[in-house]
This record gives C-alpha cells, sequence and structure tokens, in this order.
C-alpha cells in the first residue's frame, strides 16, 4: 500500500508541472512578440512624387557588367572562366568579392599558386579550403586579411553552390573564389 501511494505522489509530482505548463512562441529577433498574420493596408501611390530610391544593400548581386569587377579594381587576378556571383560589405572599408566557376577546386589553386608566385596555406582539409594571403593584416583597419580564398562545393558529394541567377549556367558552380583587397589607403593627415 505504501509502495502505491509513493508511485502516486512521484507521478503526481512529475505529471503536474508537463500537464500544466503552456507552450510558449519561439522566440523571433527583434522582439518576443509572434509575427502578425495581417499584414497593414497598402499606402495610397502618389503618382507625381517620384519614386523613392532603395537603401544601399549588404549584398551586390552581378546583374550588369558595371557591377563586375575587374582584376584591375580589385588589385589581384581573376580566374580566367570565373562569374561574379555577389559582393559582400566586410566593415571597416573592405568589401569581399564571390565569383563562381565551373572549374576543378585543384586547377583554380593551381592557377593562384602561379598567378601570386605563393603556395598559399590549406585552412581545411574537409572541404577543401585553400587561401593565399596577399598582404598585411592591419588590425586597426581591416576586417578580413587580404587575399583569396578558394573552396570546393562539390565535396562529399554536394552538387556545388547554387548559381542566384534563376535559369542562368551553370545551375551549380564546383568552385567558389572569394577574393578580399585591401581597404582603400587611408587619407593622409594634414
Amino acid at each position: 500500500m505504501r509502495a502505491v501511494l509513493l508511485a502516486t505522489i512521484f507521478a503526481g509530482a512529475v505529471v503536474a508541472p508537463m500537464v500544466a505548463q503552456t507552450p510558449q512562441p519561439i522566440p523571433r529577433p527583434g522582439g518576443s512578440r509572434p509575427p502578425t498574420t495581417t499584414a497593414p493596408p497598402p499606402a495610397p501611390a502618389d503618382t507625381t512624387a517620384p519614386a523613392p530610391t532603395p537603401p544601399s544593400a549588404t549584398a551586390t548581386p552581378a546583374g550588369t557588367d558595371s557591377n563586375t569587377p575587374s582584376a584591375a579594381t580589385l588589385g589581384l587576378p581573376l580566374y580566367p572562366t570565373a562569374q561574379f556571383i555577389a559582393s559582400y560589405d566586410a566593415g571597416r572599408g573592405q568589401r569581399y568579392y564571390l565569383f563562381g566557376t565551373v572549374a576543378a577546386y585543384s586547377e583554380v589553386v593551381a592557377y593562384y599558386r602561379a598567378q601570386l608566385r605563393d603556395k598559399g596555406d590549406v585552412v581545411y582539409e574537409q572541404p577543401p579550403t585553400h587561401m593565399f594571403s596577399v598582404g598585411r593584416f592591419r588590425e586597426e583597419n581591416m576586417a578580413f586579411p587580404p587575399g583569396v580564398t578558394v573552396k570546393d562545393w562539390t565535396w562529399g558529394g554536394s552538387p556545388g553552390y547554387p548559381n542566384p541567377k534563376l535559369g542562368a549556367e551553370p545551375v551549380r558552380f564546383p568552385s567558389i573564389i572569394m577574393i578580399v583587397p585591401a581597404p582603400p589607403a587611408a587619407a593622409p593627415a594634414r
């Protein structure tokens, strides 16, 4: 009898808090309120005012030749078949530029070894990632060390990095090249 009473008390002590708990919504960035299900009504269109200019985006996707950086603007060589994907603000006046290529990882690494006259460093063996440093990293005015990083996106059976341009060829890039040029020189002190 005593064992039954203890088992009942134990079961009640364990089950009661579980039954009494109310599920909480998953926290969302920017606040703890769940998203609203209704959208605010659209503002009336003002056809006499010019359309507002959208703010500068963090990522600059490829789209026209004016967006595509060249080896001259980057100060570093570009793999011959590399296609510009996007550039991102790295902070501290630097940007990094992503390029995709259908060339094999080993071919791209060999190209940059010859062009930069540097063997570079294998920073990861899985997935294969090779980095070529081309300048001294200055923490006070750089977010990233200047250089070229090559990554194999076919490692582990992956089909490659998806091409962000819908309907464009190739559909996936086997190798991705990240180029980080040195930041622009600081203005001289007066």
